[in-house]
Formats: C-alpha cells, structure tokens, sequence
C-alpha cells in the first residue's frame, strides 16, 4: 500500500476538519433546518434581515475593536461585506426598503460622535434605550443620510411593510414605550399601542394587514413601580415578554403566548399563519448556577396553537427572518463561537 505524501494527509486532514466544522452548525433534534451556513466569525452580530429581494442582508455588528454597533449589508452567502453606517454613535435596527435602493436604520449620532455608555449591570440584565436614538434614511451604501425623527426621544426598532408605503417603529415620544407607524417619508406619525409597558419589535405580516410585537405589561404596583423607575433612567429590564398580534391599524389586540418567558423577536412565516420567535421557555434553569439564560427559536401558530421547539443550541438563537420567498431562515446565534459571547449570523434551508 502506497504511503500518502504529507501534502496528501494535510489536504485530508483540511477536508475531515472542515466537514466536521459544517456538521458541527447542527444541531440534533433540528428538524426544520438544514444546509447551515455560518455568515460571520467573531464579534457580536446580530439583527440581520432580507433585503426584499432577498440577495443581501443587514446587520448591526461591534466588531474590530469598534466600541458600539456599526450597520453592515452583506450577500446571503457572506461575501461583498460593507459597512453602511458613518462609525459615529451606535446604531441599531437596519432595514431595506423595498426597492433596495435606501435603509433605514436607527443612530445615536445626534447626541454625539462617540458611543452611549452602556447600562449599568449590577442590578441585572437591562436594554439601554436610548433618547438620542433617531431614525434615518440613507442609500444603500450608506451615503446621503437624512433624518426622519427628530426629538429628544427613544426612536428606533423600525421595519417596513410589504407594500414599501409604511414603517412600523417603537418610540418614547408620548413618555412610555409604543408602537408607531409612518409614512416612508417620516410623515404622518400614528401611535397604535397605548397600554402601559413595553411595546416594541414590530414586523409586518406578509399581506401587510397584521403586525406582531413583543410586550411587557406590568401586573401590580410593585412591577409598575419598578418599570417606570427603569424608563425613567432610559432602561428596560427584558424578563417577560409575551408575542402578541393587531390588525395593522392598531385594532384587535391579542395575546398570542403565555409563556411567562422572555419572548422576543417574532416574525411571520411566509404563510402569515404562524410566527417564529426567540424564547428562554426552554431553558433548563440549574438552582445556584449562574450562567446566561438560553434562547431558542421556536414556531406558534397565530391564534397562540401548537408551540414547536426549532433550535436546540445550549446558548442563544435568536433575531429569525425568512427569505420572501419562505425557503431560508437566516437567524443570529452564539453556535461555534470562537470566543464566549461571541454571536454570530448563520443562514439556513428551511424544511416545511
């Protein structure tokens, strides 16, 4: 038998390592995914959604010693990467417009070039929002960058319907966290949520009639109290959020999970009759250990049936988006990091 040369075993052993790399981005009991494909290496990346043509994708990601988010597009393979933002403030939120020729994403810059100081951990888990969060409008690639809110309030989270006509959005304008909508110019501002809490993370349904949202309603006084202290120092304590669904003009309100989980990121399926979401509903909970609470994708049909576990990453999966045309699933997970925290976008077949 003949020997293998040194070139042939490194050849073999570069093949059997990136094989057992491809097959690692899987996960048993992962039924609806298949052919994972890892997007990005290293750093914090997350929020990534299709263009409406669905060849590209936008991100938000802190990467290269950069002390903040910056706003990336990239192709649905990884490859054309770009950095779409100015590099001054943070920024969050990125979305496309239907004709892919602008974004809209949300920047801090108006309160100034460097990033906002971050929440002070101590007394938990807390999201920053941010007055000097403003939403812009640019082209594609970042240039001719115009503002569409201007006041000294928290505007952000904004996605765009299917028509193209309108933007969905979550602002402080009114003292508490609601849902908005406007036209694609920033014009006539509607406010559809009112109840007191959080109210935020809004998509449009396929056919543009529906919005689903995540949201936080305070139970007693106790929690009323402890929410308001938050928002009044620009901060959210993301602990319970339930998946909720209304008719794009506000109307029919309705809960769709009751989890008592923080439950976030929803999305519509291509059909419009269930949504895919993030969730710690699965998490094992160890008494006296103290770790990062795990998130999963999972699907629920709309009328709050059928809950069915997607990922089974012991760490988090979360930000999911479908292709338009419903075959992929592209989703930010901490899967195969390098580094601990590290999260990652990854894109994938998605099995009916």
């Amino acid at each position: 038998m003949a020997k293998l040369s040194f070139f042939s075993l490194l050849i073999i052993a570069q093949f059997v390592s990136t094989t057992a790399f491809s097959q690692s981005l899987w996960i048993e009991g992962e039924r609806r995914l298949a052919n994972i494909k890892q997007l990005t290496f290293g750093g914090e990346n997350a929020e990534a959604y299709f263009s409406f043509d669905g060849k590209k994708l936008i991100f938000q990601s802190k990467r290269d010693g950069h002390g903040c988010d910056r706003l990336y597009t990239m192709n649905i393979d990884g490859s054309g990467l770009k950095q779409v933002s100015s590099g001054k403030g943070r920024v969050t939120c990125g979305y496309f417009h239907k004709n892919g020729k602008k974004i809209v994403y949300s920047s801090t810059k108006s309160g100034g070039d460097e990033c906002p100081p971050t929440p002070d951990r101590s007394q938990g888990y807390l999201w920053p929002v941010y007055p000097t969060y403003e939403i812009y409008v640019a082209n594609a690639d970042g240039t001719n960058v115009k503002a569409l809110t201007n006041n000294n309030a928290y505007d952000a989270e904004a996605t765009i319907s299917p028509d193209g006509k309108t933007i969905v959005f979550t602002s402080t304008r009114d003292g508490d966290l609601d849902i908005y909508t406007m036209d694609i110019n920033g014009k006539n501002v509607k406010r559809l949520t009112n109840e007191v809490g959080y109210n935020g993370g809004a998509f449009f349904s396929p056919d543009g009639k529906q919005i689903v949202y995540r949201a936080y309603y305070p139970k007693n006084e106790a929690e009323l109290k402890r929410y308001k202290d938050f928002l009044a120092r620009d901060l959210i304590e993301p602990n319970i959020f339930e998946v909720w669904v209304m008719n794009a003009d506000g109307s029919n309100k309705r809960q769709v999970t009751n989890l008592a989980a923080a439950s976030f990121a929803p999305f519509f399926t291509p059909d419009g009759k269930a949504i895919i979401f993030s969730t710690d509903h699965f998490d094992v909970k160890t008494p006296g250990r103290r770790r990062q609470p795990n998130f999963d994708l999972a699907v629920i049909n709309v009328d709050g049936t059928g809950l069915e576990r997607i990922t089974f990453n012991e760490t988090f999966d979360g930000f999911p988006m479908f292709s338009p045309d419903g075959k992929k699933l592209v989703f930010a997970s901490n899967r195969n990091a390098a580094t601990p925290g590290d999260t990652n976008v990854f894109i994938a077949d998605w099995v009916k």
